[in-house]
């Protein structure tokens, strides 16, 4: 693979990362604004199937068969549930972290969760080990989150520990 197309894929894994903490800051705006977090969930994802759609109508997606449906297996079909229980808490949680501490946490959550699924190639991922240097940006990711999360925390105590 070629350095520009790696820079690609860098820069398009930076953006869909970029995009969260808007789309966390804005649906907590629209729970506030609808009474309760779980509505700002639900209208995020039909928000979602509507502009996913016409997309797909334009690319012409043929539907799948029902064969295909049904030969899925049914852990495969429990994305949409990650997806309620990550935009869920966002809206929860936002506002008692900020942005940059639940980025930070989540962040951290994804990275220990990540080294997991691809070291042991769970859900058909490419087995890839867990090695020293991964760790070590690990470890280096936890730190960030401490500095960012703990040491400008308003939360009483928390800024002040030790």
């Amino acid at each position: 693979m070629s350095t520009l197309h790696w820079a690609g894929l860098i820069a398009l894994a930076m953006f869909a990362g970029a995009v969260v903490p808007f789309q966390s800051a804005i649906n907590l705006n629209l729970g506030r604004g609808l009474g309760h977090p779980l509505w700002a969930t639900f209208v995020s994802l039909l928000v979602s199937v509507l502009v996913l759609l016409p997309i797909m109508l334009a690319l012409r997606l043929p539907l799948p068969s029902l064969a295909l449906i049904t030969k899925v297996p049914l852990w495969m079909w429990s994305g949409g549930a990650f997806g309620v229980c990550f935009i869920s808490l966002a809206l929860v949680l936002l506002p008692k972290l900020g942005a940059s501490g639940f980025m930070a946490l989540a962040l951290a959550g994804q990275a220990i969760a990540s080294l997991l699924l691809d070291h042991y190639g769970w859900f058909g991922l490419l087995e890839r080990q867990i090695t020293l240097p991964k760790v070590l940006g690990l470890v280096m990711l936890m730190g960030g989150v401490v500095l960012i999360q703990f040491f400008d925390s308003p939360v009483k105590g928390l800024a002040t520990a030790g």
